[in-house]
């Protein structure tokens, strides 16, 4: 028999266990803030200015603010994740925080899981992608605290055994999502080698960090997932969870940095905004009335 004691020690570790995602999730907050902030409002009233790559090509540096050393294309773009980030990534995790500080529940703990896995990407997106600046470090604890934390979290989550929801358009949407990352992103790489020259915006960049996450992992998770959710496995909810988060919110970033670059006066092709902007913004609508069946199904 268990004693009394060994009970309450039980307890008290998995309190101690639960509440760690808090604090880690705090910190996390506090340093979004920090460098999204930074990133969006500092100006050092530099100017633009022309710089050639170690392809030989004429690249336009931004040459002002945090962003100073990033391309005057990529600088918009990542004020335009700034202000996703902090304008509705930071409340959503202070919102998921709170609901599953005080309910600690399957749903809350899933919703903390899912925006955490939001901040797993963002933070791996600066830290290897961002030309090296003042915020590195922070860039390093940012991307620590949420992949460790992402990690805790999915541990944390008990899915009960009867979940229904509607399998045959949540495996369409997975496979239209793994496949649509590739139709986005794969022709500007087929173009670079075929032409044999780099990435047409790799610019002061050794690699394009998203093309790498999209097609790297968010494409294959999309397909383990369909396979996990054919076998009726409780990870392959959970991971699906993260996936319509993940999609939800980008659908949300995209047009933002869309709306950035031309506020700084880049001229975008029809055919980009078609292709990248419509594809992720479709992708949000079908995400989110797929992630309400799913939350409504726990």
């Amino acid at each position: 028999m268990i004693s009394k004691t060994e009970t309450d020690i039980n307890q008290n570790k998995k309190a101690k266990t639960k509440h760690t995602l808090h604090i880690i999730s705090v910190l996390i907050i506090i340093l979004s803030v920090v460098a999204t902030s930074i990133g969006l409002f500092y100006s050092d009233a530099g100017e633009a200015h022309i710089f050639v790559n170690q392809y030989g090509d004429s690249v336009k540096i931004f040459g002002n603010g945090l962003y100073k050393h990033d391309s005057f294309f990529m600088a918009p773009i990542f004020k335009g994740t700034d202000f996703t980030i902090l304008f509705i990534g930071v409340p959503l995790l202070i919102i998921s925080s709170l609901l599953d500080y005080k309910r600690d529940i399957t749903r809350t703990k899933l919703f903390l899981t899912s925006i955490l896995s939001i901040f797993t990407y963002y933070s791996t997106s600066i830290a290897f992608g961002i030309t090296y600046n003042a915020l590195h470090l922070v860039y390093i604890a940012l991307f620590g605290l949420s992949f460790f934390g992402l990690i805790i979290g999915i541990g944390q989550i008990r899915l009960k055994n009867n979940i229904t929801i509607p399998q045959k358009g949540i495996k369409i949407f997975l496979i239209v999502s793994g496949i649509s990352l590739f139709v986005a992103w794969l022709p500007d790489i087929i173009g670079s080698l075929a032409n044999g020259r780099p990435l047409e915006l790799i610019e002061v960049y050794t690699t394009q960090i998203t093309y790498v996450l999209d097609m790297g992992i968010i494409s294959p998770l999309c397909f383990i997932c369909l396979y996990l959710l054919s076998i009726k496995s409780n990870l392959g909810y959970i991971l699906l969870g993260i996936i319509l988060t993940i999609c939800i919110f980008v659908g949300f970033m995209v047009p933002i940095q869309t709306l950035f670059q031309m506020h700084f006066g880049i001229a975008l092709p029809i055919q980009a905004l078609i292709t990248k902007v419509c594809i992720f913004i479709l992708l949000a609508m079908v995400a989110i009335y797929y992630e309400i069946k799913l939350f409504k199904a726990l």
